[in-house]
């Protein structure tokens, strides 16, 4: 199992390559960006992971409304071709408010749009050609759309977690990658729904990118208050309220993993056995610095364990 960590949007291009470095030194394996309406993510991965050999980068995730597929294997196969092939494209279905408020479409048919856009899109980084016509989309190539050096092909992920987008993500995805889905809910319902479904596709075993708010610090009481209001955001959203309810939790903050050394590895050790292939660190941001690098050295020890 890989071990890696997401990086902050917030700062300059050069303190993110920083931060990377101090990741990958540390062991971790990954770093992965959020797509929000400021930076762009495959770009930014494709600088990190260009300054930084050795270390894998991946987008988590791109809402697929307002976007097509060409566009975005644009990027992906771009940023694939810049790090050597250590690029990972997360996909999303976003969410009604935010897409009817910044793009002005309609939010609807979310499963179906999802089908079609990793039909369209699993051709055009597999082959660099696409001849695609579906009822919400199309997507042809009357141009080359291959990228020299973007190889192996973008393996492509999805931030399921309901059972119909689990359901797509495993026919036609390389796996998923959720955030706040506890072990008890990826090892009873995501992990099971998602292999099924690549199982009778006839798809390899799914990777199961296990997205995970979480800090190693001694000042427990008042990261976790950081982040019961720091998470409270997801609360609002039916997908993320029924995954919590899944895990076993009320509130986004309860499956955050806060603690010392011993109870965060332990955490780990569970995402692990219930069925995670990889977990990604976010939020380690919610304490000090000081808890931010203890964090990092951790979790780059039982990467490298």
């Amino acid at each position: 199992m890989t071990i890696g960590v997401t990086l902050p949007l917030q700062d300059r291009i050069d303190t993110t390559v920083h931060l990377a470095r101090e990741a990958h030194e540390a062991g971790l394996r990954s770093a992965w960006f959020g797509q929000t309406f400021a930076y762009d993510s495959p770009t930014l991965a494709a600088i990190v992971g260009r300054e930084v050999p050795g270390l894998h980068v991946g987008t988590a995730a791109i809402p697929v409304f307002g976007r097509h597929p060409l566009l975005i294997s644009s990027q992906a196969q771009t940023a694939q071709a810049a790090t050597g092939g250590r690029y990972h494209l997360g996909l999303a279905l976003g969410t009604k408010h935010l897409t009817e408020t910044a793009f002005g479409i309609p939010y609807e048919r979310p499963i179906a749009l999802l089908r079609e856009f990793l039909t369209a899109l699993r051709q055009l980084v597999e082959t660099g050609t696409a001849d695609f016509h579906g009822e919400l989309l199309t997507a042809t190539t009357p141009l080359p759309a291959t990228v020299p050096g973007a190889e192996p092909p973008v393996p492509l992920l999805v931030a399921a977690m309901a059972p119909q987008a689990l359901r797509a993500s495993g026919e036609l995805a390389d796996g998923i990658i959720p955030l706040l889905a506890g072990p008890r809910a990826l090892a009873e319902h995501l992990v099971p729904a998602v292999t099924a479904a690549a199982e009778a596709a006839g798809r390899p075993a799914p990777r199961i990118v296990a997205v995970v708010p979480g800090l190693v610090t001694a000042d427990v009481e008042a990261v976790r208050e950081t982040a019961t209001k720091r998470l409270a955001f997801y609360e609002q959203f039916p997908s993320y309220q029924r995954v919590i309810g899944l895990s076993g939790g009320t509130r986004a903050a309860d499956l955050a993993v806060i603690g010392d050394e011993e109870t965060v590895a332990a955490e780990v050790r569970r995402y692990r056995e219930a069925g995670a292939t990889e977990v990604v660190f976010t939020a380690t941001d919610l304490g000090s610095e000081a808890d931010r690098r203890r964090t990092w050295k951790l979790l780059g020890e039982l990467a490298n364990a």
